[in-house]
């Protein structure tokens, strides 16, 4: 199945802890299903000190379900993704507004 959702793509949160957050997707997972957005499902990870490192408690965004995320689209609103064919290149588009995403 074809990517709905890339890395870089700005999304904001549907459900969750994080509802209505928006943010960009840093990395996707998707034998897992997952992407990494900056700045939503923070966990604090604590990191021993050694010799090279200071150590403390760091925050670290934790991969959330792709069916919890919606693209946000020209106005800002979230919107589902559909394919279509544009000449001979297949393309995404926001069904909201029928905009192009991938130019």
């Amino acid at each position: 199945m074809a990517a709905k959702l890339k890395k870089g793509d700005k999304v904001v949160v549907l459900a969750g802890k994080d509802k209505g957050k928006e943010g960009s997707i840093s990395s996707v997972n998707p034998a897992a299903g997952k992407a990494i957005v900056e700045g939503v499902n923070v966990a604090i990870r604590h990191q021993k000190q050694s010799q090279t490192s200071q150590g403390g408690r760091t925050p670290q965004a934790m991969p959330i379900d792709l069916s919890n995320l919606a693209l946000l689209d020209a106005n800002g609103k979230a919107t589902r993704v559909g394919f279509r064919m544009e000449g001979d290149k297949k393309v995404r588009f926001a069904k909201t507004t029928g905009d192009v995403i991938d130019a």
